[in-house]
């Protein structure tokens, strides 16, 4: 039986998917279960509004975000987008509705161990004991949450590198924000030998702590989860929604009219930490 599922993550690549474009990012145009039956493989990362509008402005980010395997729709505004553009995409596959998923669809499969890396001191080891709990098994082999700024410190970036290796993970659930997590990921993944699937998900590691709580289902599915988000960390988030949010959709209305993208960029640069 181990034979067979290790098999199952010594197969080639993501399976060709249909892409969907807005701004600079092509989605996948998948189902969650398309996803979680092709991938045993590869980088997954999960586009929003801020990531789209953050590769606007942010050429290594966009280098990056080329090479990942799946770019799985985050939002419910990006599904409502392709649908004004007229190349509507399947469903919303957030990272926070994905990744449970995949411990779940991977409860018995004992060649999937994961290994989360984010959010803030206790809170991952607090998620990595809730999974556990919840999935009967050890489905999550560690967990580490990392310095403020770890990202710039080289020496702790190989500790956490050797940690993770000597873990025993094939799966790194990353959740420190993007581009912090993508970026990691390019940088780092060719030294993570046993890491076969690499995740990008945001604030997921809160929620499966049970440190942050998720907009109510009904909230997510009308499109206004950025609303919650807004109204419960309204200092860091407030410039994110209030101010990029119009200018996501001037890019949007200028990618439907078929415009030239003319000083999108500078517009942009005008607004530290979007």
């Amino acid at each position: 039986m181990m034979d067979s599922q290790l098999d199952t993550l010594q197969k080639p690549g993501p399976i060709t998917t249909d892409k969907v474009r807005i701004l600079n990012v092509d989605i996948d145009n998948v189902t969650e279960s398309e996803v979680l039956k092709q991938l045993d493989r590869g980088v997954v990362f999960t586009p929003n509004v801020d990531h789209l509008l953050l590769l606007e402005n942010d050429s290594e980010f966009l280098s990056v975000y080329d090479t990942a395997d799946y770019k799985l729709c985050d939002s419910k505004i990006l599904y409502y987008v392709s649908r004004f553009l007229g190349t509507p995409i399947k469903e919303k596959i957030s990272g926070s509705d994905f990744f449970p998923s995949f411990c779940n669809y991977h409860k018995d499969n004992q060649a999937i161990k994961v290994f989360l890396l984010g959010a803030k001191e206790g809170v991952a080891t607090q998620a990595q004991e809730n999974l556990n709990t919840k999935l009967g098994r050890e489905i999550v082999v560690g967990a580490h949450s990392p310095s403020f700024g770890f990202e710039k410190n080289e020496e702790e970036c190989q500790e956490i590198i050797e940690e993770i290796n000597n873990s025993g993970a094939t799966v790194l659930a990353i959740g420190v924000g993007a581009p912090k997590q993508e970026k990691w990921i390019h940088k780092y993944k060719d030294q993570l030998i046993n890491i076969k699937i690499f995740l990008a998900i945001g604030a997921t590691i809160d929620f499966e702590a049970g440190n942050k709580k998720r907009a109510p289902k009904w909230v997510t599915e009308i499109g206004l989860e950025w609303l919650h988000r807004l109204l419960s960390e309204p200092k860091r988030l407030w410039k994110r929604y209030l101010i990029g949010g119009p200018i996501f959709c001037w890019l949007i209305f200028k990618q439907k009219l078929h415009l030239k993208s003319v000083n999108s960029r500078r517009v942009l640069q005008s607004i530290p930490d979007l």
